[in-house]
């Protein structure tokens, strides 16, 4: 494997990655705020979901969690961020129940297809478990 030495400070960090990896997804915590249900935390981190590299690291002031996951998208979407947030949920400072319920309640107001999708491509089992439960709940409640 090529090192690669990055005196350069001013390099971009997905330039940076770019050079480590072929396929990379940036986000954060922070991200899961835009969902409306109910994360208002701020977090001094930035994911960074690869095929190659796990581990915590510093560059600079900034610090990265790599996560090595089989499966994420090329850019966020909401489908994708309510998937995230739920497998990631005890890693979060919010109260886990109240986010779990709006959750539910942002899914009704979701492209159920896309969300559906979402979770069986990114989900973990306790995430497909609730999803599937929330899914199946709010088609009772439609067709009632």
């Amino acid at each position: 494997m090529k090192r690669i030495t990055v005196l350069d400070a001013s390099v971009e960090l997905s330039q940076l990655i770019n050079i480590t990896f072929d396929r990379f997804l940036l986000t954060s915590p922070n991200a899961y705020n835009s969902l409306g249900v109910g994360t208002t935390q701020l977090y001094d981190k930035t994911v960074v979901y690869n095929h190659k590299r796990h581990g915590d690291f510093q560059l600079g002031s900034r610090k990265f969690a790599f996560r090595v996951k089989p499966r994420f998208p090329k850019s966020l979407t909401e489908e994708f961020l309510l998937v995230d947030l739920v497998n990631n949920l005890d890693q979060l400072a919010e109260a886990k129940s109240e986010v779990l319920e709006r959750v539910r309640e942002r899914v009704a107001s979701s492209d159920t297809r896309r969300l559906r999708q979402a979770v069986r491509s990114y989900g973990n089992e306790r995430t497909k478990k609730f999803f599937e439960r929330t899914l199946r709940a709010g088609e009772f409640h439609h067709a009632a």
